[in-house]
C-alpha cells in the first residue's frame, strides 16, 4: 500500500529541505526524495565548499603581503590537497547537518529517482547517481523504492552546469565547477569561459593560488547582471591582480592539445585570438533539472527550460508546485529558501506575500567582493525613474584603510521624488556581509531620510553605506 503524505518534496537542496522543515513545523506529514546528496549542489558543490576554497586563497593572499602589515611570514606555500580536503570536509559537514535536521523535524527521507506519475503520486526507483558519485552515505533510516502519495508535491530539483556543443566537459582538460573544486594538482594556466559569479569566483581562486588566468566573456561587461560602474571597478581590480579579461568575445571552438586546451576566440572587431591553458572551466550558466520527472505527461508548463509558476510556487497543475533553480532565475540558494517558505505556507492556507525578485540580493565572493540588490542605474533610467545617485569610496573610510582594503565603492540609487531606495551596489572587502543592511531597508520601504537619521557604528565598513546615502543628497561628510 502506498505511503500517504501531506507533502512530498523532490530534491533536498536549500529549497527542498527548507520546504520540508517548514511543512513539518506546520504539522504536515512530510517526505523528501533525494537521489544523490542531502543539502544539494549548494552545500556539496557550490555555495559552501567554494567559500572554503576562497577563504584558503584569501589567507594565502594575506600571507604573501604580510610585510604590508608589519609582519614576517616565511616558508609558506600551497598544499592543494589540504585545501581541497578542507573544502570537502566542510561539504560533508553540511550534508550531515541536513540529515540531522530531517531527523529532528521527523521528515521521512526517501532515497531514489522520483517520477510524478499523476497528480498526488510519485514513484521512486533506485538511484544510479549515488553510486556514480558518492559523497556522504544516504541516511541509514532512508526509505527507498516504492510508490508514495501526497496531497501536494513540491519540485525542487535544482540545476546543473550548462554544456555547450563542441565544448563538452571531459573531467580532464575541460572542467565544470565539479572538477574545478577538487583539483589534484594546481594548473599553471587556466581559461575561464563566462564571467558570472561562478566563473569570476574560480578565476579569483586560481589566480590567488598562482595560476595564470584568462576570462572570456561573450557580453560587453563582466558580471553582466551587475551595475556597469561596479562591474567596471571589479574588472580593474581583477586585472590589477594579473587576470586577463576579454569581453565581447566568443569562443568559436576549443581544441585539446598535448599540454592542455586552446580556445579560438572571435572578438567584436572581427579579430581572432588563440588563448591556451592547461585547463578550461566552462562557466556559461546552468540549466534546470526538469527531465525525467513526468512533467510532459502531466502537462506541467515549462518555458525556456524552467517550470512556470506564479508568485507562490504554484504550477498550472493542481497539487504540483516548484521552487528554486528549477523554477527559473535568479538561481540563488537564498531565493530558493525564501520561495520554499512562501510555497509551503501557501499550501497551508496562510496569508503570505509573493516573492519580490527585485529584493533578492546577489553576491559574488571573488577578490574584490561584489554585492547588489534592486535596480541598477541603467535599469532605473530605463524604467523612467528620476533618480539620485550616491557614491562613497572605501578610501574615505577609516576601517577600510586600517584593514588595508582601501579599494571599494558603495553606490546607492534613490527615487528623486519619493526618496525610495531603488538599488544598492557595492564592490570591496566584505560587501557580501554589508548588503543585507540595504536589503532590510528596501524591504521596510525605508526612505533616504530614515537612513540619514540612522546611526552607523564607528569604525566600521558599514559607514560607507550611510555616506553613500548622504552623497546622493549632497551631504557626504568624509569625502
Amino acid at each position: 500500500m502506498a505511503d500517504q503524505y501531506d507533502l512530498l518534496v523532490i530534491g533536498a537542496g536549500p529549497g527542498g529541505y527548507v520546504a520540508a522543515i517548514r511543512g513539518a513545523q506546520l504539522g504536515m506529514k512530510v517526505g523528501i526524495i533525494e537521489r544523490e546528496h542531502m543539502a544539494g549542489i549548494c552545500s556539496n558543490w557550490g555555495c559552501i565548499p567554494t567559500k572554503a576554497l576562497l577563504r584558503s586563497a584569501e589567507i594565502y593572499g594575506h600571507m604573501t603581503h604580510a610585510k604590508d602589515y608589519g609582519l614576517t611570514a616565511e616558508k609558506f606555500g600551497v598544499d592543494i590537497d589540504g585545501v581541497v580536503k578542507r573544502s570537502r570536509a566542510i561539504a560533508a559537514q553540511m550534508n550531515n547537518g541536513v540529515q540531522f535536521l530531517m531527523k529532528k523535524n521527523k521528515v521521512d527521507t526517501i532515497w531514489g529517482e522520483a517520477v510524478i506519475t499523476k497528480a498526488g503520486e510519485v514513484k521512486v526507483a533506485p538511484t544510479k547517481k549515488a553510486i556514480q558519485q558518492p559523497q556522504v552515505p544516504p541516511p541509514k533510516n532512508a526509505l527507498g523504492e516504492g510508490t508514495y502519495k501526497a496531497k501536494n508535491i513540491i519540485i525542487a530539483t535544482g540545476a546543473r552546469p550548462r554544456v555547450l556543443p563542441g565544448i563538452e566537459p571531459d573531467g580532464d582538460k575541460i572542467w565544470t565547477y565539479f572538477e574545478a573544486m577538487k583539483p589534484t594538482t594546481m594548473p599553471k594556466s587556466l581559461v575561464v569561459m563566462g564571467s558570472g559569479a561562478i566563473g569570476v569566483e574560480f578565476a579569483s581562486f586560481y589566480r590567488s593560488m598562482g595560476a595564470e588566468v584568462t576570462i572570456i566573456e561573450l557580453l560587453p561587461q563582466i558580471m553582466p547582471v551587475e551595475d556597469a560602474e561596479i562591474a567596471g571597478l571589479a574588472r580593474k581590480r581583477l586585472e590589477k591582480r594579473g587576470i586577463k579579461i576579454l569581453t565581447d568575445a566568443k569562443v568559436a571552438k576549443v581544441e585539446k592539445t598535448k599540454d592542455g586546451v586552446t580556445a579560438h576566440v572571435e572578438l567584436k572587431d572581427g579579430s581572432k585570438q588563440q588563448i591556451s591553458g592547461e585547463k578550461l572551466i566552462s562557466a556559461v550558466g546552468v540549466q534546470c533539472n526538469i527531465e525525467n520527472l513526468g512533467l510532459e505527461t502531466l502537462g506541467v508548463k515549462t518555458e525556456r527550460g524552467a517550470i512556470v509558476i506564479d508568485g507562490y510556487g504554484k504550477t498550472n497543475v493542481d497539487g504540483i508546485w516548484a521552487i528554486g533553480d528549477v523554477a527559473g532565475p535568479p538561481m540563488l540558494a537564498h531565493k530558493a529558501e525564501h520561495e520554499a517558505v512562501i510555497t509551503v505556507e501557501k499550501i497551508a492556507g496562510m496569508k503570505v506575500h509573493g516573492l519580490d525578485k527585485t529584493k533578492v540580493p546577489g553576491c559574488t565572493y571573488c577578490e574584490p567582493q561584489v554585492a547588489s540588490v534592486g535596480l541598477t542605474e541603467a535599469k532605473a533610467k530605463e524604467a523612467g525613474r528620476e533618480i539620485k545617485v550616491g557614491r562613497f569610496p572605501f578610501v574615505g573610510n577609516g576601517k577600510a584603510i586600517a584593514l588595508g582594503e582601501p579599494d571599494g565603492l558603495v553606490k546607492t540609487i534613490f527615487d528623486a521624488k519619493t526618496g525610495e531606495l531603488l538599488g544598492a551596489h557595492m564592490v570591496g572587502a566584505e560587501v557580501t556581509e554589508l548588503i543585507q543592511g540595504f536589503v532590510i531597508a528596501m524591504n521596510l520601504e525605508t526612505t533616504e531620510e530614515e537612513l540619514i537619521h540612522t546611526i552607523f557604528p564607528h569604525p566600521t565598513l558599514s559607514e560607507t553605506m550611510k555616506e553613500s546615502v548622504l552623497d546622493a543628497y549632497g551631504r557626504a561628510l568624509n569625502i
